[in-house]
């Protein structure tokens, strides 16, 4: 029984390896001629194909297309400027305009690290796509001080040690000033709750707390 087995099974294996061989012989075949095509077309391509793709001419002719122009003010400063629609606010700030005190924290708006001000509200830019930013007053925190004259809140943050690596500060101050000028600077559990979108690592929230209720009585009197 097993031997008439194997002798029926035998045909099926020489058939195999026949298709196998037929299978590795069309490889190639086919790999040679794609071979061949390509050093053909290599071979009688113009030079200014060649000088095309040497300084990547498609890609800065596609990025041409691919942008919008936008209008916006920047620390008080009218900025006209090509966006792809796909860029965030904070990258442009970044990268663009090389505003890079806004801080990449998260990138998925948990952190608070990218807060800036638009239209004197406070967003967080890693959310917020830059063609939808037409027409409006960007601040972030290199706008805040005048001159050599740090903000008031800067100098609250200073004076109470309201930070430690600083990674986080400027997303922290920027935030701390919205919430005065929103009217959430009440009472300390207030502030808790109002700044509880910026996160800082190192723990330095009393003195977050400390010094924004100094800016906020500093402005009472």
């Amino acid at each position: 029984m097993i031997r008439t087995l194997w002798v029926l099974q035998k045909p099926t294996i020489t058939m195999d390896r026949k298709n196998l061989n037929e299978q590795e012989s069309y490889e190639s075949r086919r790999g040679f001629l794609k071979k061949s095509s390509l050093l053909t077309a290599i071979a009688v391509a113009p030079a200014a194909v060649g000088k095309a793709a040497e300084y990547n001419l498609g890609e800065k002719i596609s990025e041409a297309f691919e942008t919008t122009p936008v209008n916006m003010t920047v620390n008080g400063v009218k900025k006209q400027l090509a966006i792809e629609p796909r860029s965030t606010l904070l990258d442009v700030l970044r990268e663009q305009l090389d505003l890079t005190g806004t801080k990449k924290g998260c990138d998925y708006g948990q952190c608070g690290a990218c807060t800036v001000h638009v239209n004197g509200q406070r967003v967080l830019s890693c959310l917020s796509l830059a063609v939808m930013q037409e027409g409006k007053q960007i601040t972030t925190i290199e706008g805040l001080a005048k001159g050599d004259e740090l903000h008031p809140m800067q100098q609250a943050f200073i004076k109470h040690d309201g930070f430690q690596c600083g990674y986080c500060t400027p997303g922290q101050i920027m935030s701390a000033v919205a919430c005065i000028n929103e009217g959430h600077a009440e009472s300390k559990e207030d502030i808790r709750e109002f700044m509880s979108g910026n996160i800082c690592r190192c723990g330095a929230y009393p003195n977050i707390v400390k010094a924004i209720q100094e800016v906020k009585n500093g402005q009472k009197s």
